[in-house]
């Protein structure tokens, strides 16, 4: 049996957790669809609820487990598993191959020089695979050390998230805002960096984090503040609960002032649907991307970073 790779002229997405239907009503036509993952003909397309894209998709024979392990290993080392059909067999597959880190990673840290790709079975002795894939991380997942002590909040594993995928991140020396900022997850986070962070919002923040150096205390609605009232900053940060054209008429409010240089922000879903053409709005944004977040939930990420 030839366990030469047969490439496709197609890519893989592998949806986001739970938003299967989302990601198929952004790419209709697809090929196939094993699992969560959509296998669509023809190059990249851009799509948001993915936490993976499989770039340079292949298909290849195996007599047996030794066979694919073999095969996948003389291109590179890491591979991570999607088991959908013959779960038990993919596994071994798995298991004939390097062993993938497993360790929570701590914040900040060294993004893998190593590609990542993945793998799955069509059949019995048939599997699809890419050694290039969009995420470092194994099948997008990408689990951290957790503070259990410090943070309010769990939201801080997103943010913490969004600064890795960015490649850069505050420190002292620089500013920030954090709209809708209740309980702290996020102030927390650009504080323990060092940053001065002005954080907004109705409520209050926790006490623990409200007494951290740099941390300035707003009460107010975050988005009936305008630029001058705050004056530039280095980051904009806003993680609040709003519908999407809201968030996005606040943010062409600072991008047409000129006072912010670095953009994070949450763009929130409401209800089961998603708002597709607020989405593609902010896409649209030069030098801005959007992303779905491993620590995502029914919501995605804008990224605009200038430094």
């Amino acid at each position: 049996m030839s366990q030469e790779a047969q490439y496709l002229d197609a890519v893989c997405y592998h949806s986001a957790p739970g938003f299967l239907q989302h990601l198929t009503a952004e790419l209709p036509d697809a090929y196939r669809i094993d699992g969560e993952l959509l296998t669509v003909m023809g190059s990249e397309r851009p799509a948001y609820w993915v936490r993976n894209v499989w770039k340079k998709p292949f298909t290849l024979e195996f007599d047996s487990i030794k066979d694919a392990a073999n095969a996948l290993r003389a291109m590179q080392r890491n591979w991570a598993p999607y088991p959908v059909k013959l779960a038990r067999r993919c596994t071994l597959i798995a298991e004939a191959l390097p062993k993938l880190p497993s360790k929570p990673k701590p914040f900040p840290f060294a993004l893998p020089d190593a590609p990542m790709g993945a793998f799955t079975l069509l059949d019995e002795h048939t599997l699809m695979a890419s050694a290039v894939c969009a995420s470092p991380w194994p099948n997008g997942e990408l689990n951290f050390a957790e503070d259990k002590e410090g943070p309010p909040s769990r939201a801080y594993r997103k943010l913490w998230e969004a600064l890795q995928s960015a490649g850069t991140m505050p420190g002292p020396g620089q500013s920030c805002v954090d709209a809708g900022a209740c309980p702290g997850g996020w102030t927390w986070v650009l504080a323990g960096l060092g940053a001065s962070v002005s954080a907004i919002d109705r409520s209050p923040l926790d006490e623990s984090v409200m007494a951290m150096p740099g941390v300035r205390f707003i009460k107010h609605n975050a988005f009936t503040l305008k630029p001058q009232d705050l004056g530039p900053v280095d980051w904009l940060f806003s993680d609040v609960i709003c519908y999407p054209p809201a968030l996005y008429d606040w943010v062409s409010l600072w991008l047409e002032s000129g006072m912010a240089r670095n953009f994070v922000c949450t763009i929130k879903m409401q209800g089961k649907d998603w708002d597709r053409a607020t989405t593609q709005r902010f896409a649209s944004i030069p030098g801005s991307r959007v992303v779905h977040l491993w620590h995502n939930k029914h919501e995605l990420t804008w990224m605009l970073i200038r430094d």
